[in-house]
């Protein structure tokens, strides 16, 4: 007999379970489910501080979820407290019964309770979370460079403007890189914030994902000795038939708080002997590499995706705690089917700030929560969402006003994967 999700126990994982929540973890994403006692350990490290959640039949678990704390950057630079989600799987065998509805329903009640502004993931599949709220806010593209078609000088000497480019060891990106970091997240829409867990697990003194190697790391410091970038990367080993070297290096990840420290870094990759191709990782889908090349078309995107997802829990706050681009007024009606934070609300933004207040004014747009999160952070489109049907625009011209206020000059952008 079928078990439904009322017979199942669903609830907060004990710690002797969780070699059973990891196998069923990576069963659930198609990975050899073997699991160690190494493995054990270093995920008991990393989940500290995680809700780590279960869905037991008959005493198997047969699916998994996890929540951390995060902070989200809103734009302007405020940093809002967010629930994020990660490791959401359900086996095979017991897929469409309903059970990451629970597990779902009572995550995003423990974290409205507590008084996160937001819960976050990075969506696996694309039709799944937007009938729990959630909403695409940011974009990712992949670039990847064709190196001998950029035009760039193949003897490159160094950064032109003073500054220098440096390798660093693992001890150094743990002591530099999270303040570096921090500074990038400040003002950067849509950045989350990297635990220590994250920095271990980077630099391999947690080993919590599967297998580790050393990446490649490199600092770029201005011309009086600030650090303003660095940049992981690893490269393959791969020579065409007559001994010509065709390898590839792959950026696990850049970070730069200046267009200076950019440019440098992706003129650096470019400059490395035996490397035909760059890529360059998930970037934002407005980034600037392309047009630090002599030849932009030599850099083309390999992929563009939705990356982050954002579920509103608190309207007010959410709207708040962000700046706008203009001054104006709205009032939107927001539809939330499970009640965390629906209703009509006063938008009144300028420069100085803004509120949010409910009232019983007429709405000038209709929308539900999930489009109001593809919003919130200035990547879409107020009237390109009212030409999908995602939006109603009640009054004339509201639309665009919306976009007006909501827009940001350069999209939001998530670095990271969690």
């Amino acid at each position: 007999m079928t078990t439904t999700p009322a017979d199942m126990d669903v609830r907060r994982i004990t710690d002797a379970e969780l070699p059973a929540w990891m196998r069923a973890a990576k069963t659930g994403f198609l990975r050899p489910p073997t699991v160690t006692d190494a493995d054990v350990a270093a995920r008991r490290t990393a989940h500290v501080g995680s809700r780590t959640y279960g869905a037991f039949d008959a005493g198997s678990c047969v699916a998994t979820f996890r929540s951390f704390p995060q902070e989200l950057t809103a734009v302007g630079g405020t940093p809002v407290p967010a629930d994020a989600i990660s490791n959401v799987a359900v086996l095979p065998t017991h897929r469409r019964r309903g059970i990451l509805t629970r597990l779902m329903s009572e995550d995003l009640t423990a974290a409205k309770d507590r008084g996160d502004v937001v819960a976050t993931l990075i969506a696996a599949e694309y039709r799944i979370y937007g009938r729990y709220g959630f909403g695409p806010a940011t974009s990712a593209a992949e670039w990847t460079i064709d190196v001998p078609r950029t035009g760039l000088d193949p003897h490159w000497p160094g950064p032109e403007d003073g500054g220098r480019i440096d390798f660093v060891d693992l001890e150094e990106i743990r002591k530099t890189g999270p303040e570096l970091h921090e500074r990038l997240r400040r003002g950067q829409p849509g950045a989350v914030s990297r635990t220590d867990v994250w920095w271990e697990t980077d630099t391999g003194v947690l080993r919590a994902y599967g297998e580790w190697s050393e990446a490649f790391y490199v600092a770029y410091r201005s011309a009086d000795g600030e650090l303003q970038g660095l940049v992981s990367y690893k490269a393959d080993d791969h020579w065409g038939d007559a001994k010509q070297p065709l390898n590839t290096a792959t950026v696990e990840w850049l970070i730069a708080t200046t267009p200076a420290a950019e440019r440098a870094l992706w003129r650096y990759l470019c400059s490395i002997d035996w490397v035909v191709r760059v890529k360059s990782g998930a970037r934002s889908p407005d980034d600037l590499l392309p047009y630090f090349l002599p030849d932009p078309r030599a850099a083309s995107i390999t992929t563009q995706t939705d990356w982050l997802w954002v579920r509103i829990l608190d309207v007010v706050r959410a709207l708040e705690a962000r700046t706008y681009g203009g001054t104006g007024a709205l009032v939107l009606e927001v539809a939330d089917r499970a009640g965390f934070t629906g209703g009509r609300f006063l938008l009144e933004a300028g420069p100085d700030g803004a509120s949010c207040t409910p009232t019983g004014r007429g709405a000038d747009l209709t929308l539900d929560v999930a489009t109001l999160a593809s919003l919130w952070l200035g990547d879409e489109s107020a009237p390109r969402l009212a030409a999908l049907g995602r939006l109603g625009e009640e009054r004339a011209g509201a639309a665009l006003e919306a976009d007006a206020l909501l827009r940001t000059p350069r999209r939001p952008w998530c670095p990271d994967m969690f």
